[in-house]
Order: C-alpha cells, then structure tokens, then sequence
C-alpha cells in the first residue's frame, strides 16, 4: 500500500479523511512521521495556504503529501472570515470563540449565505495537482447540535434540514467541502 503524508496537526480534520480515503492509501499524519512543528500558514489564499503547507513537508520529508486549507466565506461579510476561518476571534481562539464573532458580526443582517471551501494541494512525485470541494449554505441564527468542529453547529447547507453538527458523521463525510474535495483527490489517486 502507498503511503501519503498528510501535512495537518487537526486530529478532527485527520479523522475526517480517513474515513473518507479507506484503504485506498496508508494515509499518514504528522505524528506518525515524528514531526510536531507548526507549518506556516501566511498566504492570503486558501489555495495558496493548502499549497504552502504541503511543500513544507515535501521540503522537510521528500515524501508524497498533500494538505488542506479550509475557509468559511460568509457573502454579508465580503468573503470573511475565509483565511481566516480558525482564528477569526483571534490567534488562539478556540471554536466557539470563533463561532461566537460570527454570530455577532451577522446579528441583525439578513444575507446569511455562505459557503465552505477547501482546497487540497497534493505533490506526487513533486508534482503539484490541486483540488477544491465547496457546498454552499446559510449561517443559523444560534449554534445547533454536538458533533463535528469549528462552524458546523452554525452551517445548515443548502438542501438540509440540519446543521453539519447535527448530521450523522457518515452523511456530514459525503455533502461536505472536505469530502468533495478528498473524493476529487481519491478519484485522481486511484489512476496513478
């Protein structure tokens, strides 16, 4: 089985891959290859930032890697937090610190679309090969449900009755930015 390291510290965002990659890869995180450093993450893009943070690893380990970057990108808001997405509230801000900005940032606005983005950047074989997942919701009003992460009790996607912190996590794996992308990178995977 090939191996592939994946350049995050995020054990939920490591979860969420997993399930979703199966057997098709020894998928490795950042422990496993004995690093515990931080990656940086300085570029004003999400593609960038994905791309950014596997040619760390790439650099450092010369092994197959990709990574992710995520953002939230709120319409009443020009696109923020984007970027910014986990450490809008500030630089160490925990998720309901973050979820709470939000909420206070749209009280009172009525435009509450949204859409969560993820772009992967892979290199294979030092080649870069990138691919994006992004679904498209509204922002609630107040947090609902227990599961998931960061700004899942606030994002009902388009098309659902519930928020991606009340889904099952097996149906929160397919619909979401993350899974689509993870499926675009999986589906290029499996032709090599």
């Amino acid at each position: 089985m090939k191996k592939l390291i994946f350049a995050t510290n995020n054990k939920h965002k490591l979860e969420e891959i997993r399930a979703i990659v199966g057997n098709h890869y020894k998928l490795l995180s950042l422990s496993d290859i004995n690093f515990s450093g931080e990656i940086p993450e300085t570029s004003p893009t999400i593609a960038e930032n994905a791309i950014q943070k596997a040619r760390y690893i790439l650099d450092l380990y010369a092994g197959n890697c990709f990574a992710d970057d995520t953002g939230l990108e709120v319409d009443a808001l020009n696109g923020a937090p984007g970027v910014y997405s986990a450490r809008y509230a500030g630089e160490n801000a925990t998720y309901a610190e973050n979820v709470n900005k939000l909420l206070h940032e749209l009280h009172g606005i009525k435009n509450r679309k949204a859409c969560f983005k993820t772009v992967i950047a892979l290199f294979l074989e030092e080649q870069l090969y990138q691919f994006e997942g992004k679904i498209c919701g509204t922002i609630t009003t107040e947090t609902s449900g227990e599961s998931g992460f960061g700004y899942d009790p606030v994002f009902l996607p388009d098309g659902y009755q519930q928020t991606f912190a009340e889904m099952d996590a097996s149906l929160k794996n397919k619909i979401s930015h993350r899974a689509i992308a993870s499926q675009k990178l999986i589906q290029f995977l499996q032709k090599q």
